[in-house]
């Protein structure tokens, strides 16, 4: 109804509405009475009944007086009696009435015809009442008329049916303002429709006895897909309206008898409502497939806003984790790298030295804790790859054991490591994803075991084509309580607060390692115990293969004869970067930016430029680029990235530029001088 609301829109549909039920009755009840005496074609009570519908109360009541009004005068002009008179018009007015009350009833307020289904449900609920006030019309009609009680039924039932079959969903159709949607076309191209739909029944219609109904079906549905169902009822009123007083003056020429000029009427009305439900099933279904092209338009615009947003969003996540992750490696490296001088040096007190070990192990659960971020955004990201290698399941794990050994003896507690099975193959693993999954478990089983022992078991078992590794990991510890369990794999997740307080850590552990073991096609899990502690296992298949080829030597001397540019604007790295290769015996030459590296890179003279990336003047990148362009042997050096820009993106930009490596700040000197050995070789074999 609220496309009809408003004062100014309800006063200018009355207007409409009167005039409409106005030239409908004027001219069905002048222009199209046949022989019988009664009209081709009455929707003149579908009109009325839409009308009811469409305004408001005081409106509908003076449509309906108007209504009244102009039917007792028409039939008095047109020559009716007075009783037949107040007989049509009571019915009239009584059928529009209730029609219009039961359809208010059942949808609230007019009806709005966007489908075929919806129109013939319409049209169904107003029939019966047009078939008893047809059968009461034809008994009240019979002693005034003289006519066979039969042959009077049969009349009013189809003019009551037909007309309001008609009548009632082109009124609504036609009123209803949000129908055009879809159908939107020009002046020009609306005349041309209309003017061949007009035509089309001139020449179906225009020679009495030789009539051609066919002719008004292609042009019909035409106007329909052109125009939509607006376009359908315009199509059927325009034919109703040139057939059916060709067909009245047809039949007056022939001469027709009653029964022939009753079932000449009989037919043009049903052919009207068959035009107009074959125009309009094709009108709504088109009109239903501009509605769902549009619905599907509307929605994919809504998703490429809802991508855009998500994919602002994971930027303004990306470039935050970039940030923090520098901005937070940055001083650490400075922490980290001192503190292992320190720890290195022969000199230091007994308490002192605790006071050193005591500053790296906190700064190392930082930067574990920036790597479980870093590593649970790849994750979640999907931009972990796996590095299928031959490896040993075996020597993964004692590596593991190995690394948490110190941690465990600390605190007094037994390591023990048991396998079983085929546990001398090598397999095609992953072998460093699956070392950050087994540490992440061993070390959780040393942080959450106060007191008594921490055993790692590994069983292999042969198969058909893959071997079925399982490692558990148990303790002795705290174990973890039934309604916790749930969460134990879920992001940010660690049991409860007080485990937080009093044991540290992020909570992203395990949810990276069970999305780690996934990856690898595995599954993980845990197993509580009776009485206390836990045990964390994971089931991986790995086909099996050969054993790698041994390792050539360790190249200390390499490195030890290396001469090495280091790029940092920042003292301290250079310093700290600077005292790790000189105590393994590299010669080192320092540049503060990027232009002082290009202009000593022209040089030459040096195995491996370890660059920074973010620094003023000429940033890494550049200056990188900047050597690659330079003539001669010094473009080719080995340049590695020693930033902390340690995400994946960041790494390829580096890549991009023309680095070959990258070493992530913090600084682990056994992993930067695993790096330059590695180039240091790769340069002796070239």
């Amino acid at each position: 109804m609220k496309r009809f609301e408003g004062e100014p829109r309800q006063t200018r549909l009355l207007l409409a509405l009167i005039v409409t039920y106005a030239v409908v009755i004027g001219y069905c009840d002048l222009l199209t009475r046949g022989p019988s005496g009664m009209a081709s074609l009455w929707p003149c009570n579908g009109v009325l009944a839409a009308g009811l519908l469409m305004l408001t109360p005081g409106r509908a009541a003076i449509l309906f007086a108007v209504s009244a009004i102009s039917h007792l005068v028409l039939d008095t002009i047109g020559g009716t009696p007075p009783a037949m008179t107040g007989l049509f018009t009571s019915l009239d007015s009584i059928e529009a009435v209730l029609i219009a009350l039961v359809l208010g009833r059942v949808y609230g307020g007019p009806p709005r015809l966007k489908t075929l289904r919806r129109a013939l449900t319409v049209v169904g609920l107003a029939l019966p009442v047009s078939v008893g006030l047809a059968v009461f019309g034809a008994f009240a009609s019979e002693p005034m008329l003289h006519v066979p009680l039969h042959v009077l039924i049969k009349n009013w039932l189809f003019i009551n049916l037909l007309g309001m079959t008609v009548g009632l969903p082109v009124t609504l159709i036609l009123f209803d303002p949000d129908i055009p949607h879809g159908f939107e076309r020009s002046p020009w191209e609306k005349l041309a429709c209309y003017l061949a739909v007009a035509v089309g029944a001139g020449l179906a219609f225009g020679r009495p006895g030789h009539t051609l109904p066919f002719l008004v079906f292609p042009v019909g549905v035409l106007a329909a897909f052109r125009l939509g169902p607006k376009g359908a009822a315009w199509a059927t009123v325009i034919i109703a309206a040139i057939a059916a007083p060709l067909n009245v003056l047809g039949l007056t020429a022939e001469a027709a008898t009653r029964a022939q000029a009753s079932e000449r009427m009989h037919a043009l009305q049903l052919l009207i409502s068959a035009l107009l439900f074959t125009c309009m099933t094709a009108a709504l279904a088109l009109a239903n497939q501009q509605r769902l092209k549009r619905l599907l338009v509307r929605r994919q615009g809504l998703a490429r806003k809802a991508q855009a947003r998500a994919q602002a969003a994971s930027q303004a996540k990306t470039e935050f984790l970039a940030t923090m992750s520098h901005e937070i490696r940055t001083p650490l490296n400075s922490v980290l790298g001192f503190t292992r001088l320190l720890a290195d040096r022969d000199d230091l007190a007994p308490e002192a030295r605790r006071h050193v070990s005591l500053i790296d192990g906190a700064g190392g659960a930082l930067l574990t804790l920036v790597n479980d971020v870093l590593d649970f955004s790849r994750v979640e990201a999907g931009r972990v790859e796996l590095q299928i290698a031959p490896a040993s399941a075996e020597a993964v794990l004692r590596d593991a054991a190995a690394i948490v050994a110190q941690d465990a003896q600390a605190k007094g507690l037994a390591l023990d490591i048991e396998v079983a099975g085929e546990t001398g193959r090598h397999h095609g693993l992953d072998a460093a994803r699956l070392r950050q999954v087994l540490l992440n478990l061993l070390n959780n089983a040393v942080k959450f075991t106060p007191a008594g022992r921490v055993t790692a078991r590994l069983s292999v078992s042969a198969g058909a084509g893959a071997d079925a590794l399982r490692v558990e990991v148990s303790d002795t510890g705290i174990g973890v309580p039934p309604e916790l369990r749930d969460r134990l794999f879920q992001r940010f997740s660690q049991g409860d607060s007080s485990v937080t307080r009093a044991f540290g850590g992020a909570g992203l552990g395990l949810a990276i390692s069970k999305a780690l073991v996934e990856l690898m096609g595995g599954r993980i899990g845990m197993i509580a115990h009776a009485g206390q502690g836990s045990t964390f296992w994971i089931e991986l298949t790995a086909q099996p293969c050969e054993a790698p080829a041994p390792a050539a030597d360790t190249g200390l001397e390499r490195t030890a004869a290396a001469r090495i540019l280091l790029v940092d604007d920042h003292p301290m790295n250079r310093e700290i970067g600077g005292a790790f290769l000189t105590v393994a015996g590299c010669e080192v030459v320092t540049a503060e930016n990027g232009l002082q590296a290009v202009e000593l890179a022209k040089a030459g003279g040096f195995d491996i430029v370890l660059m920074d990336i973010h620094m003023p003047g000429m940033d890494g990148l550049t200056a990188t680029r900047a050597i690659r362009a330079l003539p001669g042997p010094a473009c080719a050096v080995p340049i590695i990235a020693m930033s902390a820009d340690a995400l994946p993106q960041q790494i390829a930009l580096c890549r991009e530029a023309g680095m070959v490596d990258h070493v992530a700040k913090p600084i682990q000197k056994e992993v930067l001088y695993a790096k330059v050995d590695a180039w240091l070789r790769e340069g002796a074999a070239v």
